[in-house]
């Protein structure tokens, strides 16, 4: 095995992405995105995860100086164990500017890329048509983050024409929950999905026979509570409770998430938008009529 001493063993697959075959890039990829949970999984399900063969796998970890798989993983995990990385997960404090924008940029689009493989598209088109039906949409949230995600899913629907509120008022939340129905859905958005008061909305909202929608990380308490549950998984932040790549990753599954809603309410609804759209140019307050630029 060939050893690096002056870079972690993130740091080198980053560097070897762009030289790889581009089997080997995918795996190398997934393992980027998410190395602290890949480090003890299969063979078989790395490369399920990556959308290659599983000697595709075998090929990425000799060509980055390891005869196996296994001494692969073993030196991930010590590496993941020993890591100095407290400002990003690849990023230390002798990076100069160019190597910290090109490291955190190059973490985000394996983070997404990721996401790409993974995203259930059967669950997502499933939500899209419960949404389309239901007489009322809630968003339910806590935190900042999720919070800002839970109003802009809010102001997509209305825009559709979806009738939908957002509360991340802990009260409200419950209000909310307690009064819908069974054309109703409750759809929570927290990527820890642990959070007690957002949990009890919703599973005050199943008990009401409304569908529960989540949006959090596989495997979360909201996870399991929920009818149907968008999967989003990244890296953990090495300083936030919820990083850059988590908040990226919900925008475009709620982005994704509209276009296929839209999609289904069908023609009527894109004249609607661009009507929309013509209207905030020609009286939005940053128009021309109140700006007289024009």
């Amino acid at each position: 095995m060939n050893a690096w001493p002056e870079e972690s063993l993130q740091q080198r697959l980053q560097a070897a992405l762009p030289t790889l075959p581009k089997a080997q890039q995918q795996v190398v990829a997934v393992l980027l995105a998410d190395p602290a949970t890949l480090v003890n999984q299969t063979v078989e399900s790395i490369a399920a995860q990556a959308g290659v063969s599983m000697p595709s796998v075998v090929r990425a970890c000799r060509s980055l100086g390891y005869d196996s798989v296994r001494e692969f993983m073993l030196a991930l995990a010590q590496d993941l164990a020993l890591s100095p990385h407290h400002l990003h997960r690849n990023v230390s404090l002798s990076d100069d500017g160019p190597d910290v924008a090109r490291k955190i940029i190059q973490g985000a689009i394996s983070s997404l890329a990721s996401l790409q493989r993974r995203l259930d598209v059967a669950v997502l088109d499933q939500v899209a048509q419960r949404l389309v039906a239901a007489s009322r949409v809630d968003a339910y949230s806590v935190g900042a983050t999720s919070g800002f995600m839970a109003q802009e899913l809010q102001a997509r629907l209305f825009r559709l024409g979806i009738r939908a509120h957002a509360f991340t008022d802990p009260h409200q939340q419950l209000i909310s929950a307690s009064s819908l129905d069974k054309q109703g859905v409750a759809f929570a958005i927290s990527h820890v999905g642990s959070m007690p008061f957002a949990l009890e909305a919703a599973r005050l909202a199943r008990s009401r026979g409304a569908t529960v929608i989540a949006l959090t990380q596989p495997g979360t308490p909201l996870a399991k509570c929920a009818d149907l549950c968008l999967e989003v998984s990244v890296p953990q932040d090495t300083t936030m409770r919820v990083g850059t790549e988590a908040y990226l990753a919900h925008l475009l599954v709620i982005e994704i998430l509209m276009v296929r809603v839209a999609q289904t309410l069908g023609p009527e609804t894109l004249e609607n938008l661009k009507q929309f759209k013509r209207v905030l140019e020609q009286h939005g307050v940053d128009s021309s009529v109140y700006t007289g630029l024009y």
